[in-house]
Order: C-alpha cells, then sequence, then structure tokens
C-alpha cells in the first residue's frame, strides 16, 4: 500500500513562514499587474465616452466601464487582504526571531553560569585569606630588615628639642663668629695705635735724597 498511495514520511515538507511571505509577495504582484491593466481600460473607455453622444452606444461604453471598474475593485480588495496577510506573517517571523534570539541568550547565560560556578568552586576563601596573612608577615619582615640594615651607628637616637635649639643657636654664634672674621678686621685700625698714620710725601724731582749711613 505504502508503494502505491505513498507514505507519510514521503510527503513534502510544510512551507516555512517565510516561504509563505514570498509566495503572498508573488501574488500581490501579479495583482498589481491586473490594477494597472485595468486602470489603462478604464482610461481608453474615459476617452471613448467623453467622444460619445447620449445612446446606445455611450451606454454600452459605460457597462464595460463599470465591469472594469467592479473587476478593479475586486482586485482592490485581495490585494488589501494579501497585504494584511504579510504583514501578519512578518509579525509573526519578527515575534520567532526575537523569542529565538531570547532564547539563544538565556542559553549563553546559562552555560556562562554553569561555568561560573565551577571555576567559583575552585577557589578557596580560606586559602587566599591565609595568603593575604603570609603577605603581611613577609611585609613586616621586610621592614625589619629594612630597618636593621640602615640602622647607625655612634649616633646618639634620643635627641629632643632642646638639642635641636641648642644646636642652632650654637650655628647662630658661628655665623656671627665668623662675621667677625679676621678677614673683615683687615680694614680695621689696630687698637695698639694712638694717632693716625701720616702720610709721607715723596721728594720733588730736584732734591736729593740723603742718604744716612
Amino acid at each position: 500500500m505504502n508503494r502505491i498511495f505513498g507514505s507519510s514520511a514521503s510527503k513534502k515538507p510544510k512551507p516555512s513562514l517565510q516561504d509563505a511571505i514570498a509566495s503572498t509577495d508573488v501574488r500581490m504582484s501579479s495583482i498589481e499587474v491586473k490594477i494597472k491593466k485595468l486602470d489603462g481600460e478604464l482610461g481608453r473607455y474615459k476617452e471613448q465616452m467623453a467622444k460619445l453622444r447620449n445612446g446606445p452606444g455611450k451606454d454600452a461604453v459605460q457597462q464595460r466601464a463599470l465591469r472594469t471598474l467592479k473587476q478593479k475593485r475586486m482586485y482592490e480588495g485581495q490585494l488589501a487582504q494579501l497585504a494584511q496577510q504579510t504583514f501578519n506573517m512578518e509579525s509573526a517571523a519578527l515575534t520567532t526571531e526575537n523569542l529565538r534570539n531570547t532564547m539563544a541568550t538565556m542559553d549563553a547565560m546559562q552555560i556562562a553560569n554553569k561555568e561560573m560556578r565551577k571555576q567559583y568552586g575552585k577557589i578557596d576563601i580560606d586559602k587566599i585569606e591565609a595568603m593575604h596573612y603570609d603577605m603581611e608577615d613577609l611585609l613586616e619582615q621586610a621592614n625589619e630588615i629594612q630597618e636593621s640594615l640602615g640602622r647607625s651607628y655612634a649616633v646618639p637616637d634620643e635627641i629632643d628639642e632642646a638639642d635641636l635649639e641648642a644646636e642652632l643657636d650654637a650655628l647662630a654664634l658661628e655665623e656671627d663668629d665668623e662675621g667677625t672674621s679676621y678677614l673683615s678686621d683687615l680694614n680695621k685700625v689696630p687698637d695698639f695705635v694712638d694717632e693716625p698714620p701720616v702720610e709721607v710725601q715723596s721728594p720733588a724731582p730736584h732734591e736729593a735724597v740723603k742718604t744716612t749711613w
């Protein structure tokens, strides 16, 4: 029986939503061509009626024009229905695509969550805390080593503000003493001179200089 009538497996697959939209678009294009053709016929009937006088001939042309107009209206109704169907199918296709994207996003998020749980399961908080404590101990030991290496020798460690003020006062006294040093006293008159120095005049050219032996 399956050889004669065929089986359900040999049936053609049902058209998809995109196939239905494409088929409807083809039908709409065909109807639009027919409507344009009818518009041309109505234009010719209009010209004939304008040239004819009232009578049987004009009435016959008018009847043909009415039948053409009814046919045009019928095609226009079909075109509107197909346009509405196309809109509904496109809306459904868009909704289906959005749902498909949403499902793909949810699947990706679920996979990411599982992977995150696996990674977090490998992390031990206690080990991290212990590592922080070890780092603090190592830093403290490093600071102690630096302090030990930087230890000063033969230098008093305890110096207070009184020592600082005494040192500064001593420096001020040294500066005052340097201001009155022998370098600044070169131009001063010695204290043991009672009278001002006498200026010595050089002899005239014609005067002979007496030499005492």
